[in-house]
């Protein structure tokens, strides 16, 4: 029955084993493992060095707004106003990097921006070629080992920057060093991503960051948000100036700097085909029954550990249809995002500076 899912895992395995040699620069690269609230003002938001002449910046809008979504529309609409070059519908890395070396001139790119609507636990949307599998470390190592991806050409050298703006990247260092093997040329340009959430058109500013801090629930299970602020103020005791219950009550920044309160759900699907099987197929009386059943199976297990949500966090049901048993899990997460805000003088907001290695990881 799990024949499959093995030898899936087992794959994915053996291509991160052989990744692990295929690498643009074997040298160490060092990133910025110290992300402090104490962080230092830059006045500059985003640059580019007249000095070596490097070709203005470009923006990648990778991505199309869903419903009352307005992040790729808020982004555009930022770097339109710091006349920056908007480039639109290239929605894979593939795209990104035959659009670099088709346009390549005899400035090299200075900073290039990549715009990505991604979680913390589901990961970027881009995906690595077209119409294939969204970006991961083990999806974009698979196409660096196999060669699927196109090679960046002679327009990106030392001083090229490829800054991401996606929600938590900074974080995901196995990622990152991934895209710097991806994103070589002849010579290594640098990776930029910030651990915070990049927030486009707030109340007040155009851009800024927050840091995010995290609570879950099965979904349409809430346990009220009385019992969410102490369980989340429990999780994160170290952060003693938000209050929790105004924070999760609170969907938008009334004023600089106020904690706020953003809902998404993370859902799971399995499906178990016992056509041909020896097993007995599962009865559920309940939630319970279903999770040890999960736990039990070490490839749905190991795909729930992944996300790193509790499973006692998802709204678990199941269904059968003919052989084939389907299983599908839905947690909420409920995201409360504190905005950077300069530590001294008057209220105002830490500017995203991607030089600045206290706000972004930069590989």
């Amino acid at each position: 029955m799990n024949t499959a899912l093995k030898k899936s895992v087992l794959a994915t395995a053996i291509v991160l084993t052989t990744g692990l040699f295929i690498n643009c620069n074997q040298k160490k690269i060092t990133t910025n493992d110290d992300f402090k609230e104490e962080i230092t003002e830059n006045t500059v938001a985003f640059s580019f060095n007249e000095a070596i002449n490097l070709r203005k910046p470009v923006v990648f809008i990778t991505g199309i707004d869903q419903g009352n979504e307005t992040f790729y529309h808020n982004s555009r609409l930022f770097f339109k106003d710091h006349n920056y070059q908007v480039i639109e519908d290239q929605y894979s890395l593939e795209e990104i990097i035959n659009w670099l070396n088709h346009n390549e001139s005899e400035k090299p790119y200075g900073e290039i921006h990549i715009v990505n609507k991604s979680n913390a636990f589901k990961g970027l949307t881009l995906e690595t070629v077209i119409n294939g599998e969204k970006v991961t470390t083990e999806s974009l190592r698979k196409h660096i080992t196999k060669g699927t991806l196109p090679i960046l050409q002679e327009s990106i050298n030392a001083n090229s920057k490829i800054i991401f703006h996606a929600n938590g990247l900074g974080d995901n260092k196995e990622l990152l060093n991934t895209f710097k093997d991806a994103l070589c040329a002849d010579e290594l340009p640098s990776i930029v991503a910030s651990p915070y959430y990049s927030v486009f058109d707030g109340a007040f500013t155009q851009h800024y960051l927050a840091k995010p801090y995290y609570i879950f629930y099965p979904t349409a299970n809430s346990p009220g948000k009385v019992d969410l602020s102490k369980e989340i103020a429990k999780k994160y005791p170290e952060e003693k100036d938000i209050n929790w219950l105004d924070a999760l009550q609170n969907y938008e920044e009334r004023f600089i700097g106020e904690p706020y309160t953003k809902q998404f759900t993370i859902p799971l699907k399995f499906k178990l085909d016992y056509h041909n099987s020896d097993e007995e197929v599962p009865n559920f009386e309940n939630q319970d029954e279903i999770i040890d059943f999960i736990e039990q199976q070490e490839v749905l297990f190991f795909e729930v550990e992944q996300l790193k949500i509790p499973i006692e966090k998802y709204r678990w049901s199941y269904s059968m249809h003919n052989s084939t048993l389907t299983i599908k899990g839905k947690a909420t997460v409920l995201v409360v995002l504190k905005p950077l805000i300069k530590p001294y003088g008057d209220l105002q907001y830490i500017t995203p500076d991607t030089n600045n290695k206290r706000l972004y990881a930069i590989n």
